[in-house]
């Protein structure tokens, strides 16, 4: 089974964290959205929460390489992304109108 690509599902949230990444200097990240899949979803059942990851989990914490990267942008709610060894891992989207 192949994942979905994030610009398929969500074309609008695929631009906005695009936007977001370059005006935070990450065009290395940036770059990367074009390959960028939806893997899971969050399993946590929080109405306000819609985050997914775009790689199988670790067993246990990130570790070394990891970084969160908090996306400063015009619109509602919040996006994070969790980075490993430059890599997007997860997406957090939070307190934002239903993506689908």
């Amino acid at each position: 089974m192949t994942a979905e690509r994030v610009r398929a599902r969500w074309p609008v949230l695929a631009a906005q964290i695009e936007s977001a990444l370059h005006a935070a200097g990450e065009l290395a990240l940036a770059a990367t959205l074009e390959d960028l899949s939806v893997v899971d979803m969050c399993s946590c059942q929080d109405n306000f929460c819609q985050s997914f990851r775009t790689a199988p989990p670790p067993d246990g914490a990130y570790g070394q390489g990891h970084r969160c990267i908090p996306l400063d942008a015009p619109w509602p709610g919040y996006l994070v992304l969790d980075v490993v060894h430059e890599k997007i891992m997860y997406v957090e989207v939070l307190y934002r109108a239903p993506l689908d």
